[in-house]
C-alpha cells in the first residue's frame, strides 16, 4: 500500500456542520476499501483567489492515508459526480529525502588580496 494526501474543497452552501458528514463518508470508504486513515484534518473556510463554479469560498479538508493505487482512482471518481465537493486533489504523500549536497554545503572561506 502506498500513502497519499488528498485535499478536497467542498461547497459551504451545500455542506452542512462544516464538513464533517461528508468526511466521515471519505474515511469509512478508504476503511471498508482495506485503507488506513493516517490523519483527517479540516482547514475551515477559505477565499479563493477566484470564482470556482460561481463560488467565492469553499471548505477546505486535508487527509493522508494508505491505500491501493486502483482504489484511490475509485475514490477520487467517487467524489467527482459528487455536488458537494468543488474540487479534490490526492498525491503520493512520499517524499524523496534530501540529501545533503555541495550547493546547500556551507561555503568554505575564501582568500583576500592584500
Amino acid at each position: 500500500m502506498k500513502k497519499y494526501e488528498a485535499i478536497f474543497i467542498l461547497d459551504i452552501r451545500k455542506v452542512e456542520d462544516e464538513g464533517t458528514v461528508i468526511s466521515s463518508e471519505i474515511e469509512t470508504l478508504i476503511k471498508k476499501w482495506g485503507g488506513e486513515m493516517i490523519k483527517s484534518i479540516s482547514l475551515g473556510r477559505r477565499q479563493f483567489a477566484y470564482e470556482m463554479k460561481k463560488r467565492k469560498g469553499g471548505i477546505y479538508w486535508n487527509y493522508v492515508f494508505t491505500a491501493e493505487p486502483d482504489k484511490v482512482k475509485a475514490l477520487k471518481e467517487n467524489f467527482l459526480l459528487d455536488e458537494r465537493v468543488l474540487r479534490n486533489m490526492i498525491i503520493n504523500f512520499d517524499r524523496p529525502a534530501v540529501e545533503k549536497s555541495s550547493a546547500t554545503a556551507p561555503l568554505a572561506e575564501v582568500p583576500t588580496e592584500e
